[in-house]
């Protein structure tokens, strides 16, 4: 037995945990962010220094970036490893929740510490306690439990080792997976306990590789066989797997072409012939194109949300059928699909042996072809920017981008009007270069979570937050931690003044770019005067950020170059064209279900309903 608090025990068990996959060891927690406060600094801070070494610390600014930044380090690292976060009580706590649950909706292991109020109630309320008049167990904690997949509060010493044996199960499990809370009262992380040597002894969760079911798999094989015009439909699940090399090898066999979703881009290059880039609101002419006329889609590792189904109107074959292949048995049923409950690449290895001699027709393939091949000259034509010196457009920047970096690069965004560009444009050049977090589409993800993937990823791979100015400004915190870490990621601000994507859907809408533009109040009251002087250039800069200002195309090329090879953490400024003038990018090739005003007394929100009226008329539930 070991006598120690029960903060220093959960320091303890986390260092021993690992997880394997595919005869790989890997540790599963192997750091720990946080910011301390009364509710934590005596317990988990405590345990942190009582054992040097043994787990190792990150200094957040803020407690939803920490949690960002551990999303981010657990996407670069498939799922396999994990970060911790640890917070006080009260605001520290709450300021989890919007990280927690994008954590959950995007599938991705964290696991959170917060602090919580006394378990033996000594002072009642104690500082930052939320008092609930029908409930004494209630504290603010309990926001967390809707945004996790695993939620206890420990409040006996000994509660903590089936509650951490649970968690590690669920933050190890690729189907159940998400952000994991362990509530710890803070009188409860400090109180001693004689613990079992066993609790801390190495423990190994392995990853599991289901293989399908054998009547999935050939209704499956069978449907495909049978298609005239079959899909594949690549989500996350396929990276996370690590079955890019499986599905290449299905698409090349079986000239099946391969669309992505935002989480699944990237799963083949932009250059492999089957690849027809994003699908949904954000996708790709060819990719809609094939998804309206496909009799047969396969869904890999995929939820189907709404930007990837166009809101259900994308899909208008008569007869088209689904067939799902998701580790997640809940995700394999969606549009009422055949499903094929089972690790991507073992599914996709299995249904390529079935479906060896199958083959797409020969018209069938030249059509996507060729057609690929015409959105390659729309991305080519978006991306063109004269060496003049006329501020760029968005698209001009990726553009620009996209001259400079190989597949070492990663690319990271959440939020706004790039993740639509991206989806489109963007020709990935490696698995893991497309990092668009658009689960919870979150706004001020990027800055930290470039920061967990610097961490994950090796050592030299350049790594791109791009911002537009409404995400800076709601998290640049984090700048100060890549300037105390060391670490060189690259943050692209691209100046609009004021929330672009949102003007334009405000517009589609019939709101008219109503609270949308970063302007000063005119004598109407509305925001219609000038710019504001903000120079978040200088922000970067007061952050402790080398600044790099980009005016031309010229400029910006040569700041991106710079910042490419830059060994210290480099920020490159630019100001685009505004979101009513030039966008470059093709417009939206299917739709979105945002509802209209139904009634209204101005032309333009009138005119937007009829305009949703007529495309509500394509919407469709598959049974």
């Amino acid at each position: 037995m070991t006598r120690s608090t029960v903060a220093q025990a959960l320091v303890r068990f986390l260092a021993a945990q690992y997880t394997e996959r595919d005869g790989v060891r890997r540790r599963l927690i192997s750091a720990t962010w946080g910011i301390f406060g009364h509710g934590n600094v005596a317990g988990i801070g405590q345990a942190l220094v009582e054992h040097p070494g043994l787990m190792p610390y990150h200094q957040g600014r803020n407690e939803q970036a920490m949690v960002h930044a551990a999303v981010g380090y657990a996407r670069q690292s498939r799922r396999l490893q994990a970060h911790a976060v640890t917070t006080s009580i009260g605001p520290g706590a709450t300021n989890l929740v919007t990280g927690a649950a994008l954590a959950t909706i995007n599938r991705l292991p964290v696991l959170l510490l917060p602090g919580d109020t006394f378990a033996t109630r000594p002072a009642d309320p104690v500082l930052q306690q939320l008092q609930v008049p029908y409930a004494g167990d209630v504290s603010v904690n309990d926001c967390l439990r809707p945004v996790s997949r695993y939620f206890d509060r420990i409040v006996r010493p000994e509660a903590l080792i089936p509650a951490a044996l649970e968690a590690m199960r669920v933050l190890a499990d690729p189907a159940e997976t998400g952000a994991v809370t362990l509530a710890l009262p803070q009188d409860v992380q400090a109180e001693a306990y004689d613990w079992p040597e066993e609790f801390f002894a190495e423990r190994t969760w392995r990853v599991r590789r289901p293989a399908p079911d054998e009547d999935e798999l050939a209704a499956a094989a069978a449907a495909v066989g049978r298609a005239a015009r079959p899909l594949i439909v690549a989500g996350g699940g396929v990276k996370y797997s690590g079955a890019e090399e499986a599905l290449s090898d299905l698409a090349a066999r079986t000239g099946i072409p391969v669309a992505s979703t935002q989480a699944g881009k990237g799963a083949l290059p932009a250059d492999h012939p089957q690849d027809v880039g994003g699908i949904g609101h954000t996708g790709t002419a060819v990719a809609d194109h094939l998804a309206r006329t496909a009799d047969v889609v396969i869904g890999v590792g995929t939820r189907w949300s709404d930007f990837t189904t166009a809101s259900s109107t994308l899909f208008r074959h008569p007869g088209v059928r689904f067939v799902n292949l998701n580790v997640a048995a809940v995700d394999s049923h969606r549009m009422a699909a055949l499903p094929l409950v089972a690790d991507a690449r073992e599914g996709l290895e299995q249904l390529h042996t079935l479906l060896e001699q199958h083959h797409v027709t020969a018209h069938y393939a030249h059509e996507y072809a060729e057609e690929k091949l015409r959105w390659e000259a729309r991305v080519s034509a978006a991306y063109a920017a004269p060496e003049t010196g006329d501020r760029p457009t968005q698209a001009q920047v990726l553009g620009v981008l996209d001259t400079l970096v190989t597949g070492d690069d990663i690319l990271i965004n959440a939020a706004g009007s790039l993740p639509g560009d991206l989806h489109k444009l963007w020709r990935t050049r490696s698995a893991d270069q497309y990092h668009v977090e658009y689960g919870y589409s979150c706004m001020g993800y990027e800055i930290p979570a470039a920061i967990g993937v610097a961490l994950a990823a090796a050592p030299g791979r350049p790594v791109w937050a791009l911002v537009g100015d409404g995400t800076y400004l709601m998290n640049p915190t984090e700048i100060v931690t890549a300037v105390q870490e060391g670490l060189p990621v690259k943050v692209v601000i691209l100046q609009n003044h004021g929330y672009a994507s949102i003007g334009g859907l405000s517009e589609a809408v019939g709101a008219e770019r109503f609270g949308t533009a970063y302007r000063f109040r005119a004598d109407d009251g509305g925001f219609t005067g000038p710019p504001l002087p903000v120079d978040l250039a200088a922000n970067a800069a007061s952050l402790g950020m080398r600044v790099l200002r980009a005016h031309t195309v010229r400029d910006l090329r040569e700041a991106l170059a710079d910042a490419r090879g830059a060994t210290v953490p480099t920020c490159v400024y630019v100001e685009t064209e505004t979101a009513d003038s030039v966008s470059g990018a093709p417009p939206a090739q299917a739709w979105w279900d945002v509802p209209v005003a139904e009634t209204s007394t101005r032309p333009s929100a009138v005119k937007a309903r009829e305009e949703y009226d007529r495309h509500v008329t394509a919407r469709r539930r598959h049974l």
